[in-house]
């Protein structure tokens, strides 16, 4: 468990920063009248914390493992957008879960893994 935490902090603490924004209540502001800001959001959030993920996972390893990778890189963080949306359901009184937020949760993993993968690997992490 060490290891991972020390393999992935970055990950970790964006996990949290969303576990946080996903339970609080958000104050109202003007972008609120932006059309889909919230799907916007999970897309962000999720697609950052992907590319987050493809990182410290390149930067650690040489050889991809697409079994870990589709386990642990894209279903892991699709289950956490819809436990994320459980727990809007069941424990805040502010927040409502919402089957489109996991579909931008999804999406933004997706979109995540494709840019995680392709821009880190052949142009950010040195070719070995």
């Amino acid at each position: 468990m060490i290891r991972f935490i020390r393999r992935y902090p970055l990950s970790l603490l964006v996990i949290a920063a969303i576990l946080f924004l996903s339970l609080f209540n958000p104050p109202k502001t003007r972008l609120d009248s932006i059309s889909f800001i919230d799907k916007i959001a999970h897309v962000c959030m999720y697609g950052g914390l992907e590319i987050v993920i493809w990182f410290e996972y390149l930067r650690h390893h040489t050889a991809l493992n697409p079994i870990r990778m589709v386990l642990l890189g894209i279903i892991a963080p699709i289950a956490l957008g819809g436990a994320m949306e459980l727990a809007q359901a069941l424990l805040t009184e502010n927040r409502s879960g919402d089957w489109m937020d996991l579909i931008a949760d999804a999406v933004g993993v997706m979109a995540g893994a494709a840019v995680g993968y392709l821009a880190i690997r052949h142009f950010i992490l040195p070719k070995e």
